[in-house]
């Protein structure tokens, strides 16, 4: 089921999630992460009412030290969105879909610095060939991309606090955004744009974000529990993948020769890595036994 949720949240990110908030370009990115975070709240609040309902949530109990890290996450995650909108606000898709590109790049790195999660050869030659493709694009450049390295940066770190705080996936986005919504709720009492626009599009639209914010984040969720860090970061080449061939097919942006060259790369890291998937799985299915007891997590 992990797999199954990751590719649920990064199609919807590359998908869904860009076009619903293009539609939105009416509104300042700060009063849609705002009108975001309230939205999400009530969605999720109103979902896990309904699962304490069915005793089907499981919530931490006792407390515990690294639960204190969904602090973390929700500070990451709220800089993330935010720097997403300002991408989407000002046209720069390309850019958020590089940022997305270098972001598993960085998961990789935290998997392997921080839990110690250990990498198969061909797991280790695909990252790094996906690493050498951003590498030549940024010195192709020749400028430090800051909006898209601080896209990556934030959410690999939101990444990495989810899977160590360790809790169920709605119960987490649940805290994360009750912890946001303060601020939220200042802002729009404080601005000038509506809430709640009379025009009934944009008011749908408004707190439709409420479930395009929150089911794909729960959805990472759960698969950050259930598959390794790194496993987690290469899958999510799919979400810039859909955010690139938006911009370009539908939105008229250009790839310049050296994105061209560094998804040529990262298509190639790819291919090594389902290789290598496909092979770990057909050992472990003749012999379970001797299989390498870090490949059981996939």
């Amino acid at each position: 089921m992990g797999l199954v949720y990751a590719l649920a949240a990064y199609l919807s990110w590359g998908l869904l999630v860009p076009v619903h908030f293009r539609l939105l370009g009416a509104y300042s990115p700060n009063h849609i992460l705002a009108e975001r975070i309230v939205w999400s709240s009530l969605f999720a609040g109103a979902l896990a009412l309904i699962l304490a309902a069915r005793h089907r949530l499981n919530l931490p109990r006792p407390l515990r030290r690294r639960h204190a890290l969904l602090l973390l996450s929700a500070a990451m995650i709220a800089v993330n969105w935010l720097l997403y909108l300002y991408a989407i606000s000002g046209g720069h898709l390309l850019d958020a879909s590089l940022g997305y590109y270098i972001n598993p790049l960085v998961s990789v790195a935290l998997g392997r610095v921080v839990l110690g999660e250990r990498l198969r050869p061909m797991q280790a030659a695909a990252v790094g060939v996906a690493a050498a493709g951003v590498a030549i694009a940024v010195g192709w450049a020749g400028e430090l991309p800051l909006l898209s390295l601080s896209l990556a940066v934030t959410f690999a770190l939101y990444g990495l606090a989810r899977k160590v705080a360790a809790v169920d996936a709605l119960v987490g986005f649940l805290a994360e955004t009750l912890l946001l919504l303060p601020g939220a709720i200042l802002w729009l009492v404080l601005t000038a744009e509506p809430f709640l626009p009379a025009e009934p599009t944009s008011r749908a639209l408004l707190m439709l974000t409420g479930l395009t914010t929150a089911l794909p984040l729960i959805w990472f969720a759960a698969a950050a529990v259930r598959l390794k860090l790194t496993t987690l970061g290469l899958l999510q080449y799919v979400a810039p993948t859909c955010l690139l061939g938006l911009s370009v097919l539908a939105y008229g942006e250009r790839v310049e020769p050296h994105r061209a060259l560094m998804l040529a790369l990262i298509w190639v890291a790819l291919a090594l890595y389902t290789v290598d998937a496909l092979r770990l799985r057909r050992s472990q299915e003749t012999a379970p036994a001797r299989s390498d007891p870090d490949a059981m997590r996939v």
